[in-house]
């Protein structure tokens, strides 16, 4: 790309952004961020758990059930579920978006398809035989869970990763470069930017994984909202397994709705 070229794109790209903020200066064009579309999720999230409680509170609950069916318990494999959902998402975070990286830059393509390869195996493997073999190889517990909701979330973080690199226009980067970037400055100051929408992407269906499959996590004794689930199939009391399945439901739709909204916030501008 010649001097010239970069000089015209520059005042292009000038022009529009006097032009975009003319137009947010006067609020015309502006998308609105609360849309009805944004804020139906929470509502129906919220009527759902209403329509629950009620329900709950017009049957008649057992011994058995009243140990299950309060909130200490239910606050409890909750705060469980939470707690090994947003680890799991953490690692995920700082473990595949660096590897997606290497894989993006690496020109063998031995190393990319071991990358890859061993990306697909958690995901390929069903969760519940994941899990319960990693237990019988290692231990029971939380540290086991995690590992398995890991290797199993880690696919989609990666993948978008090297996707979002992989579709930036290389006249930009050669620009970038041409303008005196280093390689680590282009990638933090152009590529990861301009990549940021399809990685957030990849975040948000790791995340929803995560919530789903940390319900078998209750096999290897890990806690979280699969107890009540399995507790209630075990002992035939219906109202907990739907209680249980209820709440994960609108965990799923509710970290996926604040997820969504993340990607929006943390979109950059004019992307």
């Amino acid at each position: 790309m010649s001097f010239q070229a970069v000089l015209d794109r520059e005042s292009v790209s000038a022009d529009a952004s006097a032009t975009g903020a003319a137009t947010i200066g006067t609020g015309a064009g502006r998308p609105r961020f609360w849309t009805l579309r944004r804020i139906a999720t929470p509502l129906v999230v919220v009527a759902v758990l209403i329509a629950l409680s009620l329900w709950i509170g017009s049957i008649t609950i057992d011994t058995i059930m009243a140990r299950t069916l309060n909130w200490e318990y239910i606050g409890l494999r909750t705060k469980e579920h939470l707690t090994l959902t947003f680890s799991a998402a953490f690692l995920v975070t700082i473990l595949a978006i660096p590897t997606g990286i290497v894989a993006s830059r690496t020109t063998s393509r031995v190393l990319r398809g071991t990358i890859l390869t061993i990306a697909n195996i958690g995901q390929a493997t069903p969760a519940i035989g994941f899990i319960i073999l990693l237990a019988i190889i290692w231990q029971i517990g939380f540290q086991t869970a995690l590992v398995a909701l890991v290797a199993y979330s880690f696919l989609p973080v990666l993948r978008n990763t090297m996707i979002g690199l992989a579709q930036i226009d290389p006249n930009v980067t050669e620009s970038a470069r041409g303008m005196g970037m280093t390689p680590n400055q282009v990638l933090r100051r152009i590529e990861l930017p301009l990549a940021v929408p399809v990685i957030l992407a990849g975040l948000r269906t790791s995340l929803v994984f995560c919530v789903g499959v940390a319900t078998v996590a209750t096999f290897i004794n890990a806690g979280g909202l699969g107890d009540m689930i399995v507790n209630g199939l075990k002992l035939q009391r219906f109202p907990v397994l739907i209680t249980g399945a209820v709440i994960v439901s609108c965990m799923a739709l509710m970290i996926d709705w604040i997820a969504s909204l993340a990607e929006d916030l943390l979109r950059p501008k004019g992307i």
